[in-house]
C-alpha cells in the first residue's frame, strides 16, 4: 500500500475523532502534498503556504531559544489552522471551526503527526520517491551522516553587510 492510501486514512480517522474538524492536509515540509482532506481549499496552495509559514516558525523558535519547531496555531474570525511537526520531513495541517475544542485539536493533531511521521519514515526512504509501495530498506533508515540532515523548516540566512558606496547628503529638506 502506498504512504499517500495509509497517510489519507489517518487524516479521515482524524476527522471522526475531532468534532468541528473541517479538513486536513499532510505535506512535505517542502510543500508538497502527501495526502489531503480539504473540501472547499485548494491542497497544492495550502501545503505551499504551509511550508512558507513553517520556516517561519522555525526561525521563530530558534531566534527565541525555544528549541525545535512543533506546532503553529493560527486563529482567524472563522476558525483556527493548526500546524503540526510530523517528523523532519513531513507537517500535518488542520483546519477547525471557530468552535472546536482547542485541546482536543491539540491532542489528536500531535498524535496524528506522530503516526504520520512514522508511516513516512517507514515507507519513504532516500531514492523510493513519494509513490514508494514498498517500506524503505534498512540501510534507509539508518542516521544520515553528520552535516547532511536539513532541519525542519530552514532557510538560508542573510547577513547583513555595510553598503559600498556612501549615501549622499539630502539638500533642501
Amino acid at each position: 500500500m502506498a504512504v499517500e492510501t495509509d497517510v489519507l486514512d489517518e487524516l479521515r480517522r482524524l476527522r471522526t475523532r475531532i468534532p468541528r474538524l473541517t479538513g486536513s492536509l499532510a505535506a512535505t515540509v517542502d510543500g508538497l502534498v502527501l495526502a489531503h482532506d480539504v473540501p472547499e481549499t485548494e491542497p497544492e496552495g495550502l501545503a505551499a503556504l504551509t511550508a512558507a509559514a513553517l520556516g517561519v516558525a522555525y526561525r521563530m523558535t530558534d531566534a527565541s531559544g525555544r528549541g525545535d519547531f512543533r506546532e503553529l496555531l493560527v486563529r482567524g474570525s472563522r476558525g483556527y489552522v493548526a500546524t503540526y511537526a510530523a517528523g523532519t520531513t513531513a507537517v500535518l495541517t488542520l483546519l477547525a471551526e471557530d468552535r472546536v475544542n482547542v485541546g482536543r485539536l491539540h491532542l489528536e493533531g500531535r498524535r496524528s503527526g506522530a503516526r504520520i511521521a512514522d508511516l513516512v519514515a517507514t515507507r519513504v526512504g532516500p531514492g523510493t520517491g513519494r509513490h514508494a509501495d514498498r517500506p524503505a530498506p534498512a540501510e534507509h533508515l539508518a542516521a544520515a551522516p553528520p552535516g547532511t540532515a536539513r532541519p525542519i523548516g530552514t532557510l538560508p540566512v542573510r547577513t547583513p553587510q555595510r553598503p559600498t558606496h556612501q549615501p549622499r547628503p539630502q539638500t533642501g529638506i
